[in-house]
């Protein structure tokens, strides 16, 4: 594709479903705040699950280069696939935005981008960029293999089951951070540990694990920070994993999986590590960005410095 035929503006995919309608209840106000910014843009509202990474792929392979995602973590999730599906450029030549009007909008936290409409719009005129890593995860869905690209944090085992619970009430038109803490403290009640083999970096561990984490951000489930000293540019994976914890133990000790002092805890590791693998005697289930997966086997890596995004704050000191 020639330079000409490079688009100028910005493209803006909304997800009018996000945080409980607010995309397509808030859309004027949000359009005003990025006219009065003075960013020119193009606009496509999603109608159903995948469609942001339909848009986003076939809007590159028209000529566009900037994409801000009106939504949640999952409608970014899938804006940053649509990138890894286009063809006309290299991931890397891509910048993506965020105006956050989701449930959880836990990327935009570690990047300082707030929930005002005008101060979100204000830092995309303001136009920081950084170089991001990308996580990606190989995972089982029935006898077939698939992937997946994350920006955030992916994992497997309790909270999968919590995020697949809470999705499926979203579909219905419930969501919340309430709605979450609720379905984490119910299936809490059911949940049991699974023995799995993780390699990470070529280090063998076998254990009876309650869930594992793998993150380039730091905050999850709607500002749990589960993997609290990951970095978005350093070109490793995060990984926290909780092993045999009793239920007991997980409610009393609740307040670390919020206030960054998880991995004090003797039965949490932590790890940095540019490959995991899990298998498991039983299937554990997967997720990323707050999206539901498939199971294990599975695995996990990271593409360094692979897209650009717009930051507010920036956690690298």
């Amino acid at each position: 594709m020639s330079q000409n035929s490079l688009k100028p503006k910005w493209l803006v995919i909304v997800n009018p479903n996000a945080g409980n309608g607010k995309g397509n209840t808030e859309w004027h106000l949000i359009s005003d705040a990025l006219s009065k910014n003075n960013i020119s843009f193009d606009v496509k509202f999603t109608s159903g699950k995948g469609d942001a990474t339909a848009l986003s792929s076939e809007s590159i392979d028209n000529g566009f280069r900037r994409i801000i995602t009106v939504g949640g973590d999952g409608t970014l999730n899938e804006v940053l696939n649509g990138v890894y599906c286009a063809t006309a450029c290299k991931p890397a030549e891509i910048t993506l935005a965020l105006i956050p009007v989701g449930t959880g909008n836990d990327w935009g936290r570690m990047f300082g981008i707030p929930l005002d409409h005008e101060k979100a719009a204000a830092i995309i005129h303001e136009g920081k960029t950084m170089l991001h890593d990308v996580g990606l995860l190989s995972y089982s869905d029935g006898n077939e293999m698939k992937k997946r690209y994350f920006i955030n944090i992916a994992g497997l085992g309790f909270e999968s089951v919590v995020v697949k619970r809470t999705n499926n009430q979203k579909d219905r038109g419930r969501s919340g951070k309430l709605i979450y803490f609720y379905n984490l403290l119910l299936r809490l009640l059911t949940y049991n540990n699974t023995r799995a083999v993780l390699i990470i970096d070529g280090l063998k561990i076998i254990a009876d694990i309650f869930s594992v984490n793998v993150g380039n951000g730091r905050y999850c489930g709607g500002g749990m920070r589960q993997t609290p000293d990951a970095l978005p540019n350093d070109g490793l994976l995060d990984v926290t994993v909780i092993k045999n914890i009793g239920k007991i133990e997980i409610i009393r000790k609740l307040k670390i999986l919020y206030d960054g002092t998880i991995l004090s805890h003797p039965l949490i590791d932590g790890y940095k590590c540019r490959n995991l693998s899990v298998t498991s005697d039983s299937v554990i289930f997967a997720e990323a960005d707050g999206e539901s997966l498939g199971h294990t086997p599975a695995e996990f890596s990271i593409l360094a410095s692979a897209v650009n995004i717009v930051y507010g704050t920036s956690v690298i000191q």
